[in-house]
């Protein structure tokens, strides 16, 4: 025999040796549990292993305990419950998560693979269980666990200042100018970031109005700082000389100052005038690339009021903005929205302005109140929101009450 064979052959043997072929030490010291059982649960065999992690030994478990007896409370109701019909009706088990119960009173996770080995009659002879120590894993899922909890309260949190911003961002409720009827709605498309959709009606002095509906491009804090310098701009602005056209120009002019800086947003807006005009009130509207406003006529009928050729707002120096005026008498209901709500999903498509116009006018004359309840139950039927929507209406009351001049 040469020199390598020989060094093979010696390494062979010392491996042997080591290894051993002695069966029973093999089961005895597993680097895992095992334990044979009765049918009626009594343990008849249990290696050295998992004596070890119980801190028992073998005389005061063999012959004397059940296997349900390891178990802690709840574990043996989980055994009885479940895992021994289970043993009955398929006979075995694999990898069941429960908790063994110490010498000392400490729990002990375990996972427990389990089969059944029956007789020539096919009954019941003997239980033969593996036990794997799960004590890593189960402190690894309790701590998957609490980063979980963590991250959800902090998502909890994050979704309570996002909500509190947006309501900063909107009035607290629409005042009700004399002889008319006002409702508005904000949907937000996720919890879980700010939109830059707004509105707003307030009063300008001898029994005028003004009000806005706009869209911010974007999401997010800058989104919602650009919203709220727009709606407060607008408001000042028009206390200086509500003119439609001037008002939209004032904002344009705050927006573009920054259209070189990566705060830079522009956005879409119609911005109109109320004042009191016999039983009803005359409107003038001006727009800046947002959707045309509805109006819903008291005899049912329904129109887009556009401002053709009004441009973003924020977008160049001198934008072009056009106004166009309209009476609203007792009945009429003006509805103005952000685009979130044509561009809602519906199947495979998008909701169409079109579509928009015939819903509206199979309303039937209706109030501002009741224009945005049925708009708001109309989103709920949309597949996917992918946008804020803003809903705002004002409608003469169709008493005909004269509107007061304030």
């Amino acid at each position: 025999m040469d020199a390598v064979s020989s060094r093979d052959a010696g390494d062979s043997t010392e491996l042997a040796a080591l290894i051993g072929d002695d069966t029973d030490e093999l089961y005895d010291n597993a680097p895992c549990g095992n334990l044979a059982t009765l049918p009626d649960g009594t343990i008849v065999k249990i290696n050295r292993t998992l004596l070890g992690w119980l801190g028992h030994t073998r005389g005061e478990l063999v012959g004397r305990r059940r296997f349900s007896d390891l178990l802690t409370v709840g574990g043996q109701i989980f055994h009885e419950t479940h895992l021994a019909p289970l043993l009955r009706m398929r006979g075995e088990i694999n990898g069941i998560a429960l908790d063994l119960r110490a010498a000392d009173g400490a729990r002990l996770p375990v996972l427990v693979t389990a089969t059944v080995k029956t007789g020539a009659d096919n009954r019941p002879l003997i239980v033969r269980m593996t036990v794997f120590d799960a004590r890593e894993r189960r402190a690894y899922e309790q701590e998957l666990l609490r980063a979980r909890r963590d991250a959800d309260g902090e998502r909890e949190r994050l979704r309570g200042l996002v909500a509190g911003l947006q309501r900063s961002l909107l009035p607290v409720s629409l005042p009700t100018p004399a002889g008319m009827r006002t409702a508005g709605h904000y949907r937000m498309a996720s919890a879980d970031e700010v939109g830059g959709d707004f509105y707003d009606l307030f009063p300008l002095g001898a029994g005028r109005w003004g009000f806005f509906l706009g869209d911010v491009c974007g999401k997010g804090v800058e989104a919602a700082a650009v919203t709220a310098a727009a709606r407060y701009t607008l408001r000042a602005a028009a206390v200086y000389d509500p003119t439609p056209e001037a008002v939209l120009g004032n904002l344009n002019a705050v927006l573009h100052q920054e259209y070189r800086s990566r705060a830079h947003r522009h956005c879409t807006v119609v911005f109109g005038l109320l004042t009191p005009d016999g039983d009803g009130w005359t409107a003038t509207i001006a727009g800046g690339g947002h959707p045309p406003p509805l109006l819903l006529r008291a005899d049912g009928t329904a129109g887009y009021q556009d401002t053709i050729g009004g441009t973003l707002i924020g977008i160049i120096a001198a934008p072009r903005l056009v106004s166009r005026t309209l009476r609203l008498g007792p009945g009429d209901t003006l509805v103005l929205y952000s685009d979130g709500l044509t561009d809602a999903r519906i199947g495979a498509g998008r909701y169409s302005g079109e579509a928009l116009q015939e819903y509206v006018e199979e309303l039937g004359p209706t109030d501002a109140p009741g224009a945005v309840a049925a708009l708001v139950s109309l989103l709920g039927t949309f597949d996917e929101l992918d946008d804020d929507v803003a809903l705002m209406a004002l409608s003469v009351d169709p008493a005909g009450t004269p509107a007061a001049v304030q």
